[in-house]
């Protein structure tokens, strides 16, 4: 797999080990899934010390190019398309960045991921996300059930547009909001928003209507983003 890698210059050696193996990413020789070779074995193979090895994946991992597991070693996150959105999202997205600002930038994007839903998803796809909306009915109790019901509709419906970079931005998004969804799903008014909200983009979508699914996800946000300012006391947003 890494037999055509070239020994390297030990001034920030780390550097050109991230630029090789992210080039493998990028040309399909490192697939999603993939696990990288020991530590050792990359030492060995790029010639260059084990701190320096330990400098490249970590390196890797603020690019979310890949994830070490404790105790199971380095696996490769991304796929060749992702290369290029993921260093993106991590340039562009923080975890320290302002809510608000998250919320900005979704309503820019998402509302026209669901205009292009309605225009391109399957017949399966459709069936998949009135499942994902009657499952998300029965969880409005709140709790893990709803948590997961949210982030899945999201991501669904990003799948549904047939827009791979829209998809994986969106994913970026969404994830900085996962500590606003553990958070404010236990609040009733949330629970309640995020279904209805949901069950009219999914209505539009099944319906083919594309200009209402676009209205439906924009006062979705709208709403939700309401109560997430709300619950942390930075209501009354400019906007």
């Amino acid at each position: 797999m890494l037999s055509s890698v070239k020994a390297v210059e030990k001034r920030r050696a780390y550097e050109e080990v991230v630029n090789q193996i992210r080039a493998f990413i990028e040309d399909g020789r490192l697939k999603q899934g993939d696990q990288l070779p020991a530590e050792r074995h990359l030492s060995e193979t790029f010639k260059v010390s084990r701190a320096t090895i330990r400098e490249a994946i970590r390196t890797l991992e603020s690019l979310k190019l890949v994830q070490c597991r404790q105790g199971e070693g380095t696996y490769v996150l991304s796929s060749h398309g992702d290369t290029l959105v993921q260093p993106l999202a991590a340039v562009l997205f923080s975890a320290k960045d302002e809510i608000s600002d998250i919320f900005y930038v979704r309503k820019a994007i998402e509302p026209y991921i669901a205009e292009l839903a309605a225009i391109n998803a399957t017949d399966d796809e459709i069936l998949e996300m009135a499942e994902l909306v009657s499952h998300q009915k029965e969880s409005c109790c709140g709790g893990n059930g709803a948590v997961n019901c949210d982030a899945s509709f999201h991501s669904l419906m990003a799948r549904m547009s047939r827009n791979s970079v829209m998809e994986r931005l969106l994913a970026a998004l969404v994830d900085l909001m996962e500590q606003t969804r553990t958070e404010c799903h236990q609040d009733a008014e949330r629970v309640i928003i995020s279904f209805t909200g949901h069950h009219e983009v999914y209505a539009a979508i099944r319906d083919r209507d594309s200009e209402a699914a676009r209205l439906a996800m924009s006062r979705h946000l709208d709403e939700v983003e309401k109560v997430v300012m709300g619950n942390n006391g930075k209501g009354g947003d400019k906007r």
